[in-house]
């Protein structure tokens, strides 16, 4: 069983170096069909993704290409709601039938929006830089609202463990006026700490797998590596889309389970 999650983390890795998706719409759907429960999956997911977001924050720190104002707001709302969301999800796994039912129909419908959102991230990328009334507020007048989303979108990310990067992103492009990689610096650092509190949360209920953890790490940083060395050679625009819609298809198959 090692070996074969080895090769999982190794094509994740991959898959995510080539095209930038995140790697949890990736992993959860792939943990669920490999048979494990849904809130060890989600759990054993948000802490992977914690260990593999280290590596990008400390690097975009040193370039310099993090906002932390930002982090810090955003981290305000979603961090206590991320930890909100994981007792409940806990809660619910312990006092309703059928819960882990429930749980699979919450991720169904995630893996579906999620890559929705990736394809709007896309679009907006593609945009003429030109600044929207929304960029031109103040800081300060922009605080309270990403306190809201952060709230928002990190009880999505507590409850599914996908979402941490794109939804995020799409946020800072829609109300900052950032370069490509202050939003990729700035997201990947706030997914960090937002992974890294939910998935500590998990593991004080014990619904982490860490003997899942490290063989997927095993794979999957060589694969970071591997598609990072290749996407340059590749048709990423397209693997993208085709990624997208194997994830929505997955979300469709778990919704019917």
């Amino acid at each position: 069983m090692d070996f074969h999650l080895t090769i999982v983390g190794l094509l994740v890795g991959l898959l995510v170096g080539l095209t930038g998706v995140g790697g949890a719409a990736l992993l959860t759907p792939i943990l669920l069909f490999l048979g494990i429960q849904p809130t060890i999956a989600v759990g054993t997911d948000l802490v992977y993704n914690a260990i593999t977001k280290v590596f990008g924050t400390w690097q975009h720190w040193r370039q310099k290409t993090v906002h932390f104002s930002i982090v810090l707001y955003f981290a305000l709302g979603s961090i206590p709601s991320a930890i909100a969301a994981v007792h409940l999800m806990n809660w619910v796994h312990r006092h309703v039938d059928g819960a882990d039912l429930i749980l699979k129909k919450i991720l169904g419908f995630a893996l579906i929006l999620i890559p929705l959102a990736m394809l709007a991230k896309n679009l907006l990328d593609r945009r003429q830089p030109a600044l929207n009334r929304r960029q031109q507020v103040t800081f300060g007048q922009k605080r309270p609202i990403l306190i809201v989303i952060g709230a928002a979108l990190g009880f999505l990310v507590g409850l599914t463990s996908i979402g941490s990067g794109s939804l995020f992103a799409i946020a800072l492009m829609h109300f900052f006026n950032l370069t490509g990689k202050e939003v990729v610096g700035t997201d990947i650092a706030h997914a960090f700490l937002l992974t890294t509190a939910a998935g500590l949360t998990h593991m004080s209920y014990g619904t982490v797998h860490l003997a899942t953890v490290f063989p997927l790490l095993l794979g999957s940083v060589p694969g970071v590596l591997m598609g990072s060395m290749l996407s340059c050679k590749m048709p990423a625009a397209l693997l993208r889309y085709v990624i997208s819609v194997f994830i929505i298809i997955s979300g469709i198959k778990i919704i019917q389970i």
